[in-house]
């Protein structure tokens, strides 16, 4: 178990209920396609504040941040880059704000979208980037940081270092989607090496998110706790992406999706939220199926 108080605190009630996806609730309130959801931090911030919102009356007790591509090298190409702080900062307060109490607030910090070992990225340029995300998080209030959706554990590895930084508990967080199980990161690494490694660089909290369905997560996260004596959080999509008629479709619905709970819980999952194809729906679901399991 962690020895973080907050982690803890948030485990003595059981299970810790997560959000879950936010860019297709993002766009169900005018996210136009290409454009920058971090940024309607600044234009719309209500719209963001709804998101939030929505989740924490579904049931959310944790709710993350509209700040999973806010670090200066993931969005270089944007003309307002210089104001990558400021969106940070907006993430968080706007998410406190629909928390009302009622939710800790952990601030989200995805991967930059280079590889190191391409070296069109250096280590010290990663570094620089999730500094400057995890202070304006801390500045802003954030309850904890959550180092999500990461398929290089060496820049998982910066992004905890410089979340740790500013003294928040930490939830690190990988990709599994690939392998002929689809039970490996992008990398080639197994659940087992991920939480033993995640483990060793400092998290509080260690886990999956994205990448497959919730079927695939029980594995995932039973693999990950013969590694780690850390709490596993688990975020899983609603089902792989299909295409119907030119839109994007996930098969799982929240019926489904929270039907596998018990054997979540069973695998040690700690946290459970949603991620891809996931809805306020979803979290209520796992709420009402929660309920009856307790």
């Amino acid at each position: 178990m962690t020895d973080n108080p907050l982690i803890r605190e948030l485990l003595a009630e059981g299970t810790v209920l997560s959000d879950g996806a936010w860019g297709t609730e993002l766009q169900k309130r005018g996210l136009r396609a290409g454009e920058t959801p971090d940024f309607l931090n600044l234009s719309h911030p209500e719209r963001v504040e709804a998101v939030a919102r929505a989740y924490v009356d579904a049931g959310s007790r944790v709710v993350l941040t509209n700040t999973f591509r806010a670090n200066r090298i993931a969005l270089a190409q944007h003309p307002e880059v210089d104001r990558v702080a400021e969106v940070n900062r907006a993430g968080v307060e706007i998410s406190r704000r629909a928390a009302d109490g009622r939710a800790c607030v952990f601030a989200s910090m995805g991967p930059s979208g280079k590889l190191l070992l391409t070296g069109k990225v250096s280590e010290a340029q990663l570094h620089e980037a999730f500094d400057e995300q995890a202070r304006a998080h801390a500045e802003a209030g954030a309850d904890a940081i959550v180092v999500e959706t990461m398929t290089d554990l060496a820049e998982a590895k910066i992004a905890i270092e410089a979340a740790k930084a500013t003294g928040l508990p930490v939830v690190a967080s990988m990709v599994f989607d690939s392998g002929k199980q689809r039970d490996r990161t992008m990398m080639g690494v197994s659940p087992e090496q991920a939480a033993e490694e995640l483990t060793r660089f400092g998290a509080n909290v260690v886990g999956a998110n994205c990448g497959t369905g919730i079927e695939k997560f029980v594995a995932i996260c039973a693999s990950m706790a013969t590694a780690t004596h850390l709490p596993i959080w688990v975020k899983a999509n609603a089902g792989l992406p299909e295409f119907d008629r030119g839109d994007v479709v996930y098969p799982s619905d929240s019926g489904h999706f929270a039907g596998h709970l018990p054997a979540l819980l069973d695998a040690g999952a700690g946290f459970v939220g949603g991620c891809c194809g996931t809805s306020p729906e979803y979290i209520a679901a796992l709420r009402g199926e929660l309920n009856r399991l307790r």
